[in-house]
C-alpha cells in the first residue's frame, strides 16, 4: 500500500509539473549554443553536432520531456509523418530530451520510425537552451528552428505536442521561400 501512495503521489507531481506553462527564453536572433552529444538514428547510436546538422539546412531541434510518455510519442510519430515535408523544405529535424542513450535507441525505431535522430540533452544542455522543467530533470517541450547561421528563426513552447510540428514545418516553408 505505501508503495502504491508512493507510486501516486509521484505521478501527481509529474502531472502538476508537466501543467506549468512552458517558457523558452532564447529569443529568435539568438545564437543557438553549438553541441555535441550522442544520439540516435533507426536504433543505431551516433555523435550528433549541431554545427554540422547546420551545414545541409535549417534544423527543427525540438525538445521534449520523457521518451514513451504519451504526448512525446505522439509528437514523435506526427514529425516521422511530416519528414518529406521537412525534407523537401531542405530541414532536419532533430528531437533532444534528458533520456538515456539506450531509451532513445529504442525511440528512435519506434516512435520516429526511423525518419529522424533524436539525442541525449544533458542538463547544461537544456539549461543553455533555458527549456528546463522546474524542479525537474528533463526538458520542456519547446521546438527551436534554428537557420544554416546558428540563429534561432523560430520558438514554439508548449507542453502540448499538437502545434509543435505545424508551426516549425511553415517557419521552415518560410525560411525555403526566403521570407525569413
Amino acid at each position: 500500500m505505501r508503495h502504491l501512495l508512493a507510486a501516486t503521489a509521484a505521478a501527481a507531481l509529474f502531472a502538476i509539473t508537466l501543467a506549468v506553462p512552458a517558457s523558452a527564453a532564447l529569443p529568435v536572433g539568438a545564437k543557438a549554443p553549438d553541441f555535441t552529444t550522442m544520439g540516435a538514428l533507426n536504433g543505431k547510436p551516433f555523435n550528433l553536432h549541431l554545427k554540422e546538422q547546420l551545414r545541409h539546412g535549417p534544423v527543427v531541434l525540438y525538445f521534449y520531456p520523457k521518451a514513451f510518455t504519451e504526448g512525446c510519442t505522439l509528437e514523435a510519430k506526427a514529425f516521422s509523418d511530416a519528414t518529406p515535408e521537412f525534407r523537401k523544405a531542405g530541414a532536419r529535424v532533430v528531437g533532444m530530451s534528458a533520456d538515456d542513450l539506450d531509451t532513445l535507441k529504442k525511440f528512435s525505431v519506434e516512435a520516429c520510425r526511423g525518419q529522424f535522430p533524436v539525442a541525449t540533452a544533458p542538463a547544461d544542455l537544456i539549461k543553455a537552451y533555458d527549456v528546463s522543467l522546474p524542479s525537474r530533470p528533463m526538458s520542456n517541450r519547446t521546438s527551436y528552428v534554428i537557420a544554416p547561421d546558428g540563429r534561432v528563426t523560430f520558438v514554439h513552447s508548449d507542453l502540448s505536442w499538437k502545434e509543435h510540428v505545424a508551426q516549425t514545418l511553415a517557419a521552415v516553408q518560410a525560411i525555403k521561400a526566403g521570407k525569413k
